[in-house]
This record gives structure tokens, sequence and C-alpha cells, in this order.
């Protein structure tokens, strides 16, 4: 049993603490938030996480697992201290480093034993060298030893718990090997292959990682625009691309883009350091571009369709950025809806779990409904956002019932076209080309 400290408690630190205390460690878990912290030690979680509540409230209840507001108690007994905060984008894209500071200067005043710092939040190329000098800086006694490894997480959002214990593979970057072998044995009951490197490499694994998956989804969106303008159907382009062993079929999926709190920054920032160390970035620019241009796409298709938005009633099934998650960071409904409501329309919406947060960023602006068939009713058209399971199998004969015109965007490709055109609608999906009557899917 090692003696963990884990500073924040959002989709990274929450997961990587409370798995932590599941392989048998003692973690104690730091937020400043004290409503937050209290909530927590009842076993009442900040965000949604399929899994999560239940590992979170097991190892409550094993004492394996603990939450504080206080530094000084989180670090007393502290072996390895991960740093999980946030690292939002600047106004040019840049990474803000203020929560990282923040914690890298309580952390340090309070070393009273040898210590390893573990960088978990997604962090610039030579922030792991930043943060040793910080901590060097404000050490009360400069001669307890302590490490910096960077060990970047590669957590999806709605799969967090199972990527966590099932990893395709462990990065850890230091500038001391031992350090890193150290850390590595937290994961050891894993079994997942360990990558052990400097710091700068374990950092720009991260990104290139992210914007890669990023490009991924970008390039199929803008062979789905292709598709659309050629006859071809993308979902079979996709599959044909997909069994190439070389190409693999996941994140070919083609839609209305990514969102999220992990993409947009990463590919952001990465550009911005590119930019500022005198490289040209036009590949992660026009990944970037794409996947503006998708959501704008979309919602250009229904008012041809419409004729317009101005008096209109448009619902959406689906508002969090993706499924199996509450998050609504750069959520592709938050724009399409800004958009609507910019020309006239009046928006309904549904979300398994996301209302919350959603009328946080959107107020009043949207009629919340509570299932999908309230979304439909009396709307002139719905749209198909994410993809959660309970959207695929709908009865479709009581949705068009109910809708004041039946139009269906399916932004995720998740509907057979040729039913719903039986059924009456008038149905788009993305990037599906034409149906053997030479009618766009």
């Amino acid at each position: 049993m090692k003696n963990i400290c884990a500073i924040g408690v959002g989709y990274v630190g929450l997961v990587t603490g409370a798995c932590m205390a599941d392989l048998g460690n003692r973690v104690v878990c730091l937020n400043r938030n004290q409503q937050k912290c209290d909530n927590l030690k009842k076993g009442i979680l900040p965000i949604y996480e399929p899994g999560l509540e239940e590992i979170v409230q097991r190892n409550l209840k094993a004492g394996r697992l603990s939450f504080t507001t206080s530094y000084d108690e989180a670090m007393e007994d502290a072996e390895f201290v991960f740093v999980a905060v946030g690292t939002p984008s600047g106004d040019g894209g840049e990474a803000d480093l203020a929560h990282v500071e923040a914690a890298a200067t309580a952390v340090a005043k309070r070393i009273h034993q040898p210590i390893i710092i573990v960088n978990k939040s997604t962090v610039p190329i030579g922030t792991g060298d930043w943060v040793a000098g910080i901590v060097r800086g404000a050490m009360p006694d400069p001669n307890i030893p302590f490490w910096v490894v960077s060990n970047p997480e590669f957590l999806r959002e709605g799969s967090g718990v199972y990527d966590c214990m099932n990893p395709d593979r462990v990065v850890l970057g230091s500038t001391n090997r031992e350090a890193a072998k150290r850390v590595a044995a937290l994961y050891y009951p894993l079994h997942a292959e360990t990558i052990i490197t400097d710091l700068r490499t374990a950092e720009m694994i991260k990104y290139a990682s992210n914007a890669f998956l990023a490009t991924k989804i970008s390039f199929i969106n803008e062979m789905s625009n292709i598709c659309e303008s050629l006859g071809a159907d993308v979902k079979e382009v996709a599959r044909g691309m997909g069994s190439d062993s070389r190409i693999s079929p996941q994140f070919l999926g083609a839609g209305i883009g990514w969102g999220g709190s992990c993409f947009p920054k990463d590919v952001k920032a990465l550009a911005h350091m590119a930019s500022t160390h005198g490289t040209h970035p036009q590949m992660l620019r026009a990944v970037m571009e794409i996947n503006r241009d998708q959501r704008k796409r979309f919602v250009t298709k229904l008012r041809h369709i419409l004729g317009g938005f101005r008096g209109k009633t448009i619902g959406l099934l689906g508002l969090s950025f993706k499924p199996n998650t509450d998050d609504m960071r750069d959520a592709p409904s938050v724009e399409i809806i800004n958009l609507l409501l910019y020309e006239g329309a009046e928006i309904k919406g549904y979300d398994p779990v996301a209302m919350e947060n959603a009328r946080r960023i959107l107020g009043d602006t949207v009629t919340y409904c509570q299932d999908p068939y309230e979304v439909a009713e009396g709307a002139d058209a719905l749209m198909l956002i994410s993809e959660w399971n309970e959207f695929k199998q709908l009865d479709m004969e009581r949705i068009k019932k109910s809708m004041r015109r039946p139009v269906l965007m399916d932004g995720r490709n998740i509907y057979d076209p040729r039913r719903l055109r039986e059924l009456g609608f008038t149905y788009r999906g993305m990037g599906r080309g034409y149906d053997e009557a030479g009618q766009p899917r």
C-alpha cells in the first residue's frame, strides 16, 4: 500500500484517485471547494462517469479513499502527489497553467519527506521542468529530495474507469528513471505496457495522441462531405477503410465533429506551441477548421429543408458533447443552438444526464423536456446530436405522429435512412450519399 495525494476531483483526478484506491493504495483527494468535498465524503459525485460512483463508495467504506480541503492533511503521509488540475485554453489557444502553478507551490511548501510529484494534467511541453523549478524555489528545506514525473492520462469521458483499469499503455517521463519506475510500480497490477521517456517526450505523446485522433475524425468528416457531393455512403466508405489493419475502424464515425474538454483544448494548445516555436501547424489548423464547419454544415442542411428557422421549433436529442457523460464543454449542441436561436428558431432539448449542466450554459433559451417524445411534440425537425443508446430504439411511428413536420437530422448516422423514409420522414444523415431513387440520405 502506497500513500497518494491526488489534487483535483474532476474527470481525471477523481477517476485516477478512486482507481488507485481500488488497487489497494491509501488515497487522499484534495479539492478546495468545501461543499464539493463534503458531498464526496458522502459518496455524492460532482460529475457523471459510468461506474465511478460505485468505486468511490466502495473505497470510502473500505477506508482507502478520503477527501479533504486541507493541503496539510493531504500531504501528511504522501509518497506520491498526483496533480490533476484544469489547464483551460487562454485567449490565444495556449494552456493556462495557473492551477498547476498554485498546486506546485502549495505542495512545495509542505514537503517534509522524499516525494514524487506526478503531473497528470495535460500540460505544454517543458512544464515538468518548470514545475520542478517552482517546487525547488518554494521548498522550506531544499535538502529534501523530490522528483517530477510526467504521467499523461488517456481516459475517455464515459469510459474513464474502464480506461484507467485497462490502459493501452502507461507513459512516464522523468529526468530520474528510478522515480519513473516507482510510479510504474503503482500500475503493475494492471499488466499494461510501460513506456518510460524523458519529461518532454512524455508530455508530447499526450498532445500528439489527441491531435491524431482529432485529425482522424476531421478526415472522415471531410470525406463525408465529399461523399454527399458525389453520391457515396460514408458509412460504407469508413467500413471499407477501417477493415485495413493499418487504419482501424476507430474514430471513423462521420458526424458533427468532436468537442469536450480534451480535443479542442489540446489541438489548439499544440498549434499554439508549434507557432510560437517557429513551425507551421497547417494540418492542425485544418483539423480545427473542418470541425467548426461540420456544425455549421449541419445547420445549413436543415435550413435548406425548412426554408429558414424563424417561427420553427427544433428539437435536439442529446446535449452533452458525447454519450455517457454530462460534460458540456465545447459541446456541438451549444454552437448549434446559438446558430438556430440567432435565426429565430425555438429550441427544445433532452439529454439523459447533462440537463443540469446544459441549463448553466444555455439558461432558459431552451425548453428542457423529460424524454425524446416530449421533444418531438410539435417540432418542425429533430436533430440527433449525441448518440445515447436510448435514442437508438425509439418508437419512430410515435415520434412522427407527434411532430408538426417529420424532419430528422441524424448528426451521428445511427438510423436506417430507408426505414425512416418508409415511415414518411424527411431524413438527412452526414455523408450518406443517395438512395436508389436518387434522393439524399
